[in-house]
Order: structure tokens, then sequence, then C-alpha cells
């Protein structure tokens, strides 16, 4: 939960809200969240919030009484040691094996991997985020005879503010993407876009990961003759999100590889047409309201994007897209992971 618009902080929060909610209708004990210290957060304090502290190393009175303990991360470093609490049960959320995809060294490949199998042998029940990631984690894991459920993440119906952005404000129609700005993502095989389409401006809002990757986009863009269509404010606070959102024209997200990708409903949300990769879960979750590069070759991206925003005119497209967004919501999700937690008794 270091940065907090990273899609993990958002599902941490939105998590531990919705299942206390729901927690809460049903008169049960709420789940306590163990968090780092309050210095690397922006949540408020909370009375079921436990804040870390280094003499947990040694001692961990709040887990007599647990008897679920989530792990909401397969690379995470903190679970408890069952040997000292034998009647608490560990549930672990995979949300990608994306080290597989990614063109990463085998030995970082194998690294990430062994650290995962740690953890899943440490577990009672494992909940996968797409049924790409439970794919992708019965091929190169070992499992046993523990339950593995897929609960899709939910997604947060963001404000429709009137109010203007306060980062970058474009001067012109733009084309939007979201996410941390490194390899992975894949932002660069855009840049043509902007060549043929020389009345749009291409925004790329998220943390940027990767300096040297920043920089090449910059250069390319140079190249390609561009670079003042080009806009990299970085990250942005949550209404201007839903204020690039709104007025984009269309969301962008070629992605290499993906656990599950929320920029892509939350831009369905607003009834936006979106593009992307066929790679890893993106499929399954835009789904047929998406429009989809086969390849990154500059004329494919060019001919996907027109003949999309073609189809696009369709009432009847407009409505399927907002109908995909509608699938997924947190209610149901938290719903969901209470049933796994009872399972465990």
């Amino acid at each position: 939960m270091k940065f907090p618009h990273s899609g993990l902080y958002q599902y941490c929060q939105n998590l531990g809200q919705h299942v206390n909610e729901r927690l809460a209708d049903m008169n049960q004990p709420l789940m306590k969240m163990y968090l780092p210290r309050r210095k690397k957060l922006t949540l408020p304090y909370e009375p079921y919030h436990l804040v870390e502290h280094k003499w947990h190393k040694f001692i961990q009175p709040f887990l007599f009484d647990c008897r679920v303990w989530h792990a909401p991360f397969q690379s995470g470093r903190i679970l408890p040691d069952k040997s000292r609490f034998p009647h608490l049960r560990v549930v672990l959320t995979i949300h990608d094996l994306n080290v597989l995809h990614e063109g990463k060294p085998e030995p970082v490949q194998r690294k990430s991997l062994a650290h995962t199998q740690s953890l899943i042998d440490r577990s009672d029940a494992i909940v996968c985020i797409s049924e790409f990631t439970k794919n992708d984690l019965l091929a190169h894991c070992s499992i046993g005879n523990k339950p593995v459920y897929v609960i899709h993440n939910g997604v947060n119906k963001l404000a429709e503010t009137a109010e203007d952005v306060v980062a970058y404000q474009p001067t012109r129609e733009f084309l939007l993407g979201i996410g941390y700005v490194n390899q992975k993502k894949n932002f660069h095989v855009l840049l043509p876009l902007l060549q043929s389409n020389p009345d749009l401006e291409l925004i790329i809002i998220g943390h940027h990961d990767n300096p040297d990757y920043v920089n090449q986009m910059r250069r390319q863009a140079q190249q390609l003759g561009v670079e003042k269509r080009l806009h990299l404010p970085g990250t942005v606070s949550e209404p201007d999100k839903a204020w690039y959102l709104r007025h984009c024209k269309a969301l962008l997200h070629p992605s290499l590889a993906e656990g599950f990708g929320l920029p892509v409903i939350e831009a369905m949300q607003f009834g936006k047409p979106v593009f992307l990769s066929t790679l890893t879960s993106l499929p399954e979750i835009g789904g047929e309201a998406a429009f989809y590069f086969p390849s990154f070759e500059a004329s494919v991206i060019q001919d996907v994007y027109s003949a999309g925003m073609n189809a696009y005119e369709s009432a009847e497209r407009k409505d399927a897209i907002r109908k995909n967004a509608a699938r997924f919501d947190w209610k149901t999700s938290a719903c969901q992971y209470i049933s796994v937690y009872q399972s465990l008794g």
C-alpha cells in the first residue's frame, strides 16, 4: 500500500470497506486491517485498523482471537506462523503471475514463483482475481487439494465531477492511458495514432515507474513529430482521474500482462470505448464490448482504432460497454470473500 493510486492499494481499501459493510449488516464482528505505519498511508484512522510495529516480529497478540488471516497479494511479506497459531486459517489472493509474461530472465521468474509457492504452501484457500490467473496458477504452481476460487475485483462508481482538471488541461480531444508508465504497459505502441490523427492528444496518467522507458517514449514521440501532443503528467488525484475518464475520446490499454485491468472497467462505466491487447486477463475483463489489438504494428494499431471508433457510434455498442462494466461490483465481490472466510470455519 505504498502508492495510493496503485491498483493493489485500491483493492485493499475497497475490499476492506465493503467486507466490513456486509459484516455490519450481518451483525458479525468486523474484519481488522493490518496496515503499514501511518506515514505511508492516506487512509483515515478507523477503530478496526491494526498498525504494524517492529515488536510484532516477536509477539502478535491480535492473532490469538483471529480465525482467518487474508493475505491480499502473492508477493506479500507478512504471513502468520501457523505453528504458533494452529487455529488460524489463511486465505491468499493471487492477482497475477505476470513475471511469466513480461520477458523477465528465468532466474527472476523462478525466484518469484518460489516465493508465491511458499505462500501457497502456508495457505488454506486460494483466491484468484481472474480465470486467466487461476489457469496460470494451476499450470505453474502446486496447489494440492486446496480450494481455488475466482473472485473478480469490483469497481467503484467514479464521481462525474463538473470541476476542471487540476493536472494538465487538454486543449483538444484526447486519448487516455492509465497505469504505471513502464515497459509492461506498452504505451509507446500508441504513438503512431497521433501521426494518423493530428487533431488528437495522448495523455497517459500514472506513476513514472521506469524513467528510462518514459524518456524512450518522449524520444520516440519527437522522432515521429508528435511530442507536443504527448502528455505524461504522472500520478493524479481521483477527481482528476474521473475527469480524464469522463472527457476522453477512448481509453487505450495495450498492456503485455495484467492480472485484472481496473482502468478498463473504470472507462466502461462512463460508456467509453476501450482498446486492449489480447494478452493475459484483458479479454476476460473487456469481454465482447472492448476492441482488441491482435498485434502492435503501427498499421494494426491505426486500423483497429479507426474501425473501433466507427463501430462505437452504434447505440447497441455503447449499451454493451456499460453492461460489461456492471458485471464488476464490490458488494458482490465482498460477499464472495465472506463466503470463503466462512468456509474455513
